[in-house]
């Protein structure tokens, strides 16, 4: 099918019909907008953000576990050499912990605590897929339910043996993977254009807000109880919010038992008629940029008028540039704590303006592959947190200031060369080849 002419600008984007003039059926008018707040979509956003609240729970809480999970190491390291700073660990108040230990060297803990991101990378893409052609309700269902009840099966396998531990946490990972995509390809059949930018930062935000909530209660839970409750309470939750899920949402507003006919009429209506819109501490600090951007990036298209293209290469520069800046400064304060946790934090911060840039494009440029290219650039984006931390062993051997220096510039490149390349190649409308796949996706 081709497009008007002009929708080839992107100025242009937000105007211009995906159909032609006589595929429209004249007698069709756009009904009325209908509020956001307790509405269908809204409550499915408040799931999904539950959702990935829990989904990141359950990941990072074995981080914290682990730590009352081993026998403590006598040995010392020798930090009194002016190249590094300060060893700070003696601050931590000691405490008595019920759990059982495991005698596991640092090399050990490492590859438990990676090993979730093996079976992580290997569902990006064919979450994507399967979320296309089913349906992501049940594949994001299915997804968080199974990293639940492997979670709740953590201490087990650890009593089993490492091995087994190993295994679980991939299989944990295969559970996440989907979910993702999955989401991405649900939003393509619920989120208006203009409210797309809130609509997935409220939910994508629940990452955010997990790793927060889950860091601390996860260290209260081991300090007053033991380390098994920690798998036990979280993966009790995560099949409590299956079951929410399970109940409340569907796939499409058509198929929704609940939805009012003025909401459902709305939302397909904007969905069919526009072009180009088919389409702890640092972590609490970008769960709240998120929202914040979403909201302004929406209003941004909405009320000033700025067509999507800019805004999105807007905020991913934003989302990008920034935190890079903030990267390399930190190399050069020293051992000031308090400045380092400051600028991590501004960083991590600042990279939540990425959500309303080059994550929702995958929406724009094409609504009805939006989960299977999600797959595809999250599976890219697994790699460093796979590759990252023995890049950065191998690179700071002594662990002095100029060594993560390096490890600084490194990563600060990366986000550059990210942000110049969406700048440069970025686009904000429909592409031609996800047009035929869009109509057939919703018919």
């Amino acid at each position: 099918m081709q497009q008007y002419e002009d929708s080839e600008s992107e100025e242009g984007s937000d105007v211009s019909p995906l159909l032609k003039d006589e595929e429209v059926p004249q007698h069709q008018v756009a009904p009325t907008k209908v509020p956001l707040c307790c509405s269908a979509r809204c409550n499915l956003a408040m799931l999904a953000l539950f959702g990935f609240f829990m989904l990141y729970a359950l990941r990072v809480n074995l981080s914290v576990a682990l730590v009352d999970m081993v026998e403590k190491n006598a040995s010392i390291v020798d930090n009194t050499t002016t190249k590094t700073c300060p060893d700070r660990s003696s601050t931590i108040v000691p405490h008595t912990s019920k759990g059982k230990k495991y005698d596991w060297d640092a090399d050990t803990q490492g590859l438990i605590l990676g090993s979730f991101f093996y079976g992580y990378i290997l569902t990006q893409i064919p979450g994507g897929y399967l979320a296309r052609k089913f349906g992501g309700k049940h594949l994001m269902g299915f997804g968080i339910l199974g990293t639940a009840a492997f979670t709740l099966l953590t201490p087990l396998a650890a009593e089993l043996g490492v091995g087994y531990l190993i295994a679980v946490r991939a299989l944990e990972g295969l559970g996440e993977g989907v979910t993702f995509p999955a989401m991405h390809a649900m939003w393509s059949s619920w989120a208006p254009p203009l409210e797309r930018s809130r609509l997935l930062s409220l939910s994508y935000a629940g990452a955010q807000l997990g790793t927060v909530v889950s860091l601390p209660l996860s260290g209260l839970i081991c300090y007053h109880m033991d380390w098994i409750y920690v798998f036990y309470i979280f993966g009790a939750f995560g099949i409590l919010w299956f079951i929410l899920w399970v109940l409340f949402v569907s796939d499409t507003p058509e198929t929704h038992r609940t939805i009012s006919s003025s909401e459902r009429d709305y939302i397909l209506s904007s969905l069919k008629t526009q072009n180009g819109f088919l389409s702890a501490l640092p972590y609490l600090g970008c769960w709240s940029c998120m929202l914040i951007t979403g909201l302004l990036a929406d209003y941004m298209r909405e009320k000033l008028n700025f067509s999507t293209v800019v805004v999105r290469k807007l905020f991913n520069s934003i989302g990008m540039v920034g935190p890079a800046i903030f990267l390399v400064a930190t190399g050069y304060i020293g051992c000031d704590y308090s400045l380092a946790v400051t600028f991590l934090t501004l960083s991590t911060t600042l990279g939540g303006f990425s959500m309303s840039g080059y994550n929702i494009n995958h929406l724009d440029i094409a609504p009805s592959y939006a989960g299977f290219l999600l797959g595809i650039t999250n599976t890219f984006a697994t790699i460093p947190g796979m590759v990252g931390p023995i890049v950065a062993k191998t690179l700071t051997p002594n662990n002095t200031v100029k060594e993560w220096q390096l490890v600084f510039y490194i990563s600060a490149a990366i986000d550059v060369f990210g942000a110049i390349f969406f700048a440069v190649f970025g686009s904000g409308t429909v592409q031609d080849w996800a047009v035929n796949g869009y109509h057939s996706h919703r018919n």
